[in-house]
């Protein structure tokens, strides 16, 4: 299982640190059956693509099949989950939603290599930054710092990262403004290599009993990634 750093799901797998969403589910998968061991082969965002064609890992979750995997042969597997990204400033008297109306004129925060929705889900660092002033790190806590030490505007946050920030740092809380508007929604899926062990539709029936026993409320509802009704995976590797 190909595990890159995408806080809350998986941080810092390639130091080792065994936190995050994805080690749980893991651990719920393995206990739920025993024909299959599923274990984190940690990776990076960008080597990824190159380590999963090359058979270093059967499988990465929490990805989407738009996010560089167009020229990949991988096979798809709908996990129903839903994640957001939302714009957050630092709270002000008489600033409200609609301060995130315009982004022009606005320092923005932004994770490098993401993929963004008002950007056309651009993501060359160049572009972004001589288009939409933007500052690009690798770390959305230190985005967060960028607004609320007026060093950028607006910072362009995961919403289930948000949350497991402010769970942390309670005292920021109040100085922290979220928007309603949404950016993007990210619908997961977990992509299969063609070789995997693993089909396609005995991941989806494993994970379909998680939603059945609860498991999958307890792991996903406390960062408020909405469970949402899976497609049947389809049989043929993409493209």
């Amino acid at each position: 299982m190909g595990a890159a750093h995408f806080p809350p799901y998986t941080v810092r797998p390639e130091i080792g640190v065994d936190t995050g969403l994805l080690p749980q589910l893991l651990d719920a998968l393995n206990q739920l059956q025993a024909d299959y061991h599923f274990v984190i082969v940690p990776t990076s965002n960008a080597r990824r693509y190159r380590e999963f064609e090359q058979g270093r890992m059967d499988m990465v979750l929490f990805e989407n099949p738009t996010w560089g995997w167009n020229t990949i042969a991988h096979n798809p597997v709908d996990m129903g989950l839903e994640d957001v990204e939302v714009f957050v400033a630092k709270h002000q008297p008489g600033r409200g939603q609609a301060y995130f109306d315009d982004l022009a004129n606005k320092r923005l925060a932004l994770f490098n290599g993401y993929h963004y929705a008002f950007a056309g889900f651009k993501t060359s660092p160049q572009f972004l930054s001589a288009t939409f002033n933007a500052s690009l790190t690798y770390s959305h806590a230190a985005n967060l710092q960028m607004v609320l030490r007026g060093r950028a505007d607006i910072a362009l946050i995961t919403r289930s990262h948000l949350i497991d920030l402010l769970n942390k740092n309670p005292q920021i809380e109040p100085m922290v403004l979220v928007s309603d508007r949404v950016d993007y929604i990210y619908h997961h899926y977990a992509l299969l290599s063609p070789q995997a062990p693993i089909q396609g539709q005995q991941l989806a029936k494993m994970l379909q009993a998680l939603r059945d026993n609860g498991q999958f409320a307890s792991i996903f509802a406390p960062y408020k990634i909405a469970a949402v009704p899976a497609q049947v995976p389809g049989a043929r590797p993409v493209p």
